[in-house]
């Protein structure tokens, strides 16, 4: 097993996900000491480890760097890591931090040490290079033995559109070449997994400018496959005592002030919409949950009502910057598989539960069988960005890492990331090529029913605040397709797919036994076209081939005679079936994906 050695006194597995954020923050001084040889005067801004490796945000003043500068930057790391220079840690007072970046001209560090409160602040040396940094890094920078510098972007400081703009450079790197080598070859399967490549292929969806960034659009046959998706979990939550709602795409101002969603969000909402005639403020709807708390405030409940769960595919609108937009991973408009349970307290551990085995469910379906669950917690010290008191923070905490525990999740547990009313779990997958997506989530919330009065009525007649849960198993529609699409490169399972079978006779004079065929799996509610354009049957087949179709039915002189079709599966020639044993072979195929 490779092990690293790291400068707080620890040897990690290179495998540890802690390992591998030290390593690749490392790397990020590494290349800023390369950098700073090479172009002297360059200014820094921050240099995080990143899931995929790291960056560094840079200032070269009247400088540029291309893609083709990359392998000199590259080259100068390899180089002085061979020098086996080593990580200084150095405590210094913000006197001396402000003194020693005012000096060298760096402004950016100079902005951050005034953010910083005195007794904190601690400086890391590697060669001539000396940081602002907390650390730990790798004890022995030659554990730096391959490097890829892999893309660069600008970025505004502090994600402010309003200050400099400065030079984003992303890497990665490795303790072995073989690694790299590895990494390489994931990184061509990933292009060929993109799914905006695949969406595009597939003919799922596109964008237009006419209608705005980060807006996508859905063609008729990523439509059918978004409607599937739909249908598959609204049959499930059926089972389960879900009951549907539906809500507005926008809501007045005030709702989101109500919830606090406006204080917290507001400014990087899409702002107001004014009604000049009645003086009004609407907003496009950011999230869907204080609709859902004025349904519940609708009408009365007994205890025995609860639990309560109203689930909607509900449209909500968030802005989102320009260069952050991505496919369909980062848009603007989205629709989450949102629900909330309002239920009472001592509800509430069997309901998060339920909910834990439904996103499970899901997993399963889609064969997203590797993942881990983040227990999503406050800060442990610093309360001040989230709502709602302390007794109520502990209990839904405490819920949280109860029903993990009861369920036997594998997980781990994150500070600082909690919504700002309420703690979650957070599931993360990994995909075929060992990516990890953030899908499904499930917070636990107090401060909701408390900020919207609602209330049930107890057995003794008392009035009592419910607790809600909010869940979405797929997170959006539009994020999840992408990750299922390139989990899958797009071989999507029968049950989902939006074209389940081609049918192709071989010439136009088997085109009329070709539409019966298609018309007796229609009947049998599978999804089925005919393709009997007057195109080679090789043409047609790898013309089909790109849309992905999981099943082509061939059909010609020896399959009109006998009643049958020839047909291929994945691209694999699976025989002949007669016509309605090829329903029954894909109904029962469907069957076993589902079950």
């Amino acid at each position: 097993m490779l092990t690293i050695a790291f400068t707080d006194g620890t040897i990690r597995p290179w495998d540890d996900d802690e390992a591998k954020r030290i390593f690749w923050h490392s790397s990020a001084h590494l290349m800023a000491e390369a950098l700073e040889a090479l172009y002297p005067g360059v200014k820094f801004g921050v240099g995080p480890a990143v899931e995929t490796g790291f960056y560094y945000d840079v200032d070269l003043g009247d400088r540029q760097i291309s893609e083709s500068d990359l392998q000199t930057i590259e080259k100068k790391m390899l180089e002085l890591a061979k020098t086996k220079e080593t990580f200084e840690r150095k405590e210094v007072s913000k006197a001396d931090a402000m003194d020693y970046f005012t000096k060298k001209g760096d402004k950016y560090k100079c902005e951050l040490i005034d953010a910083l409160e005195d007794g904190t602040i601690s400086f890391y040396t590697n060669g001539a290079f000396t940081d602002l940094c907390r650390g730990p890094h790798v004890k022995h920078v030659d554990d730096i033995k391959a490097v890829k510098l892999t893309a660069i972007a600008g970025a505004y400081w502090k994600g402010d559109q309003s200050r400099e703009q400065l030079t984003r450079i992303y890497g990665v790197t490795f303790p072995k070449k073989s690694m790299l080598d590895e990494y390489l070859k994931m990184l061509e399967e990933a292009k060929k997994r993109d799914h905006r490549k695949l969406g595009k292929e597939m003919e799922l969806f596109t964008f237009s400018n006419r209608v705005g960034l980060g807006l996508p659009l859905w063609l008729p046959r990523g439509s059918q496959m978004r409607y599937t998706l739909e249908q598959f979990l609204r049959k499930k939550q059926a089972e389960m005592g879900y009951l549907q709602v539906v809500t507005p795409h926008i809501g007045a101002k005030d709702l989101y002030v109500t919830s606090g969603h406006y204080a917290k969000y507001g400014k990087d909402s899409f702002q107001p919409i004014h009604t000049p005639q009645e003086g009004e403020e609407y907003m496009l709807k950011p999230m869907n949950c204080p609709h859902h708390c004025e349904i519940f405030r609708s009408s009365p409940h007994s205890y025995r009502d609860l639990p309560l769960r109203y689930a909607e595919f509900g449209t909500v609108y968030r802005y989102e910057q320009s260069g952050e937009l991505h496919g369909l991973t980062r848009v603007r408009g989205f629709t989450q598989d949102d629900a909330h349970l309002f239920c009472r307290p001592d509800q509430l551990k069997e309901e998060f539960c339920k909910v834990i085995d439904l996103i499970l469910y899901v997993f399963k379906t889609l064969n997203m069988n590797e993942y881990s669950a983040q227990i999503s917690l406050r800060h442990q010290t610093d309360h001040s960005k989230y709502i709602g008191s302390e007794e109520n923070w502990e209990k839904a905490e405490n819920a949280i890492i109860e029903a993990a525990k009861e369920k036997n999740l594998p997980t781990v547990v994150e500070y600082d990331e909690a919504a700002f009313y309420g703690p979650k779990l957070d599931f993360m997958v990994k995909d075929a090529l060992g990516r990890k997506w953030q899908l499904g989530t499930i917070q636990v919330d107090y401060n909701l029913p408390e900020r919207f009065q609602l209330e049930y009525i107890d057995a003794d007649g008392s009035k009592q605040r419910p607790v809600m849960i909010h869940r979405a198993p797929f997170g959006s529609i539009e994020r999840f397709t992408a990750v299922v699409l390139e989990h899958t490169a797009g071989h999507l399972p029968i049950w989902l797919a939006p074209d389940q079978v081609k049918v192709l006779p071989i010439s136009e004079k088997y085109a009329d036994y070709a539409e019966k065929v298609c018309e007796l799996l229609k009947n049998s509610e599978i999804r089925a076209s005919v393709d009997s354009r007057n195109e080679t049957l090789g043409k047609r087949i790898r013309e089909i081939s790109l849309l992905r179709v999981p099943l082509i039915a061939i059909v010609g002189e020896k399959e009109v005679a006998e009643g049958t079709v020839s047909f291929r599966r994945e691209g694999v020639d699976q025989g002949s079936l007669s016509a309605a044993e090829f329903v029954d072979y894909i109904k029962a195929a469907v069957a076993e994906e589902l079950k």
